[in-house]
């Protein structure tokens, strides 16, 4: 005969989140369910996260240790990243630390590198010769470290915007999703066109909303959607031709939701390198082969601004 387990619930909330409540009614009754059935519930509610190495122990490298099954080893900025601990290395540190995060990997690690920074980071790939390196766009926001992250779901994407591509990009999102947010696996080609949309958001809104002293993205959506929508569109149509690409449509419409789900983020120009100096190194590619500018209001708006 089987085990058995007696259990009391009130009638109001016999299943919560697959774990019995204490009665809350005077009105309860009692029944007879299989331990063995209890057990098969607790399994149910654990995710397998494949166990990674996570560089740098900010709001996000924090966040994702708070995902997993408490199997992951955190590397802080400096320290050396294990040569023996199989899974991928979750990179979240600055742009600018990516240097040092190289150098501290041992280079027969590097084809398990996940980069999750925001920007255009193919010229520095090739420059490593990492090739199709491994990258997440996270479009979720972790407000103060300790705190769960916030998808960045959108009313023109509700299903979520976050995006993985590369060798460990089924674990990582699974990763993900157990911290309930969204992820989309991506192929190479789908994947860039999103980075692509993702760096013309950041650097359209941070560059519009420092012409507008103070102004957040939320700001700079609702009261100058005129500038940053044809900025947008200059900076598509400037990445499309290099990249000899088309986006789909509805460009501005995807990055101005976007912004409204993140309306209280501050504006600035930052990591010029990473983000809008790509931009600018395509109109001084062109200028210098006696053809015109490809952005000729974000080149005078950066002038205007003093950052070129």
């Amino acid at each position: 005969m089987a085990s058995t387990t007696t259990i009391t619930p009130s009638i109001s909330s016999l299943w919560y989140h697959h774990y019995f409540t204490k009665p809350t009614s005077k009105f309860s009754f009692t029944f007879k369910i299989r331990a063995s059935s209890l057990s098969s519930m607790a399994t149910t509610t654990t995710t397998k996260v494949v166990p990674a190495v996570i560089v740098g122990g900010g709001r996000v490298g924090r966040a994702l240790q708070e995902m997993g099954n408490g199997d992951d080893v955190l590397v802080k900025r400096g320290d050396s990243v294990p040569l023996d601990f199989p899974g991928p290395i979750l990179v979240c540190t600055r742009n600018d630390d990516l240097d040092a995060v190289l150098q501290s990997t041992p280079q027969s690690r590097w084809t398990d590198l996940v980069f999750f920074q925001n920007g255009m980071l193919e010229p520095w790939f090739q420059s490593k010769g990492l090739g199709d390196a491994d990258q997440v766009l996270a479009y979720f926001a972790v407000a103060k470290l300790g705190e769960p992250p916030i998808d960045g779901k959108t009313d023109t994407n509700p299903e979520g915007l976050t995006a993985v591509f590369g060798k460990w990009a089924s674990a990582v999102a699974s990763r993900l999703r157990a911290g309930g947010l969204s992820c989309k696996v991506l192929d190479k080609e789908a994947f860039q066109k999103q980075m692509l949309e993702k760096l013309i958001w950041i650097s359209a809104f941070m560059l519009v909303g420092a012409r507008h002293p103070g102004a957040t993205v939320g700001a700079v959506e609702k009261e100058f959607c005129s500038e940053v929508c044809s900025l947008i569109t200059e900076l598509a149509s400037a990445a499309a031709a290099e990249k000899g690409i088309a986006f789909e449509d509805g460009m501005e419409d995807r990055l101005c939701a976007y912004a409204r789900a993140v309306a209280h983020f501050p504006t600035a120009v930052k990591e010029f390198k990473w983000r809008n100096g790509w931009f600018y190194s395509l109109s001084e590619k062109a200028i210098a082969q006696g053809k015109p500018d490809p952005c000729p209001l974000h080149t005078t708006w950066l002038k205007e601004l003093k950052v070129v």
